[in-house]
């Protein structure tokens, strides 16, 4: 802009090829894949500029048109015979998102290219379906710090230990033995990230990651032992079935996570209702969770003994929580769960007898009923909790009156903080 203010003076056309090199990448790498290609029309500077990104994308909006004249395979293919034929230089990150490209094309080529190239961050998320097994290449990729593989088949050499190198790994819908995935967890002595959607595990896995931080795992958590996690603080958990026979298997799956500080356990399956279980389920674990501060919980069924059973023992275990959130699921089909007896639920208020939550701050209840069992957790909270500010309660669909009834019983139960202000959405 020249010293007079002039907004109409227009800049140099030479403006863009004068810009640095490290400026000129900086603009690409911000840009979709296609469009960084289609800078190459702007100057001769700017032509092979996109050939040297370190960072490449390649997603299903690259070969999409509006006419649709060219198959998806083919066009894949042909941006595919670009890049190894024109990419030069180092590329740290490649991603290659197609789920729904069928039939997957042959891309052994390219993770041969990316295995010469020093990559560090790979993510394949592929064609559900077949699997694509991973190319004897692919375990060459000794850099490697992050990576996230989707339907995928991995059967490494015998030769092959491990990436040790990598930060987090995500691995969703892959066929792997578990005796290898515990192998390659084993040898990433530096991951800190770990995520496992595994629906079908047939064996025990066994992990032992000392600088582990995050995990998320869907699966059979009864064949899951987590062995030397002392760091690990956030866990996410989505079982497909969970059956207890004995107080010592419940302890088994928290014991080993000293450091623990925030847990979902996202019911979206099927726990233990075999009747009789929730005998097993102690008042507390024999270990604390101490450092525990947001607790999270979703779809499970409060008439259900077994479930709220394995609720109550989860808070009544972690005397710091600040957070507290619970996803109610009402069925109506009591030949699913084992009911809960009424002497059960009048003795809540009692196994709370001796505890305080002095740091709660914040609770929040969704899809609540009104059954005797919630409102007597509602109001031990509501006790026990000199620290708390808020309250949330959503209430399920119900009758005007009877939800008025649970909001009435509500504001009548004692609060052990002044502050604490409940709001229950009456809608």
């Amino acid at each position: 802009m020249p010293s007079d203010g002039n907004k109409n003076h227009s800049p140099s056309p030479h403006v863009l090829s004068n810009l640095p090199e490290w400026v000129i990448d900086e603009i690409l790498m911000r840009l979709p894949l296609r469009d960084a290609v289609r800078t190459s029309i702007l100057s001769k500077k700017w032509r092979y500029n996109w050939c040297r990104l370190p960072h490449l994308k390649l997603d299903q909006m690259l070969w999409k048109t509006i006419e649709d004249l060219i198959s998806p395979t083919i066009g894949f293919t042909n941006i595919l015979c670009h890049l190894l034929t024109l990419h030069t230089g180092l590329i740290t990150k490649f991603t290659l998102d197609i789920p729904d490209l069928k039939p997957c094309p042959n891309i052994h080529h390219l993770i041969y290219f990316l295995s010469r190239n020093d990559i560090q961050h790979v993510l394949l998320k592929l064609p559900v379906g077949n699997r694509y097994k991973l190319p004897s290449s692919f375990f060459t990729c000794l850099q490697l710090r992050h990576l996230t593989l989707h339907t995928c088949l991995i059967r490494p050499p015998p030769l092959f230990k491990g990436f040790d190198r990598l930060i987090s790994l995500e691995l969703s819908d892959v066929t792997i033995s578990s005796e290898f995935l515990g192998s390659l967890i084993s040898h990433a002595l530096l991951l800190e990230h770990l995520v496992l959607e595994q629906e079908v595990v047939s064996d025990h896995i066994e992990i032992s990651a000392p600088k582990l931080r995050s995990f998320f795992f869907i699966g059979n958590i009864n064949l899951l032992h987590l062995k030397n996690v002392p760091l690990l603080s956030k866990v996410s958990y989505e079982p497909i079935a969970f059956f207890v026979e004995a107080e010592r298997d419940l302890a088994k799956i928290f014991e080993s996570m000293p450091a623990l500080e925030n847990l979902c356990w996202n019911q979206g399956y099927v726990l233990g209702n075999q009747a009789g279980q929730a005998e097993v389920i102690p008042t507390r674990l024999p270990s604390g969770l101490n450092y525990l501060k947001r607790l999270y919980t979703s779809w499970f069924i409060v008439r259900e003994f077994f479930e709220f059973s394995f609720a109550l023992c989860l808070i009544r275990s972690s005397p710091n929580l600040e957070e507290i959130e619970i996803k109610v699921c009402n069925l109506r089909d009591k030949n699913y769960y084992e009911p809960m007896p009424q002497d059960a639920v009048d003795e809540i208020p009692a196994s709370f007898s001796n505890m305080t939550f002095n740091h709660l701050r914040t609770v929040k209840i969704h899809n609540i009923a009104g059954t005797k069992a919630e409102m007597q957790l509602v109001k031990v909270l509501l006790a026990k909790s000199p620290a708390l500010v808020r309250m949330l309660i959503n209430p399920c669909r119900m009758k005007d009156r009877k939800s008025l009834k649970v909001l009435a019983k509500i504001t009548n139960f004692q609060r052990a903080s002044s502050k604490a202000q409940v709001v229950y959405n009456v809608d």
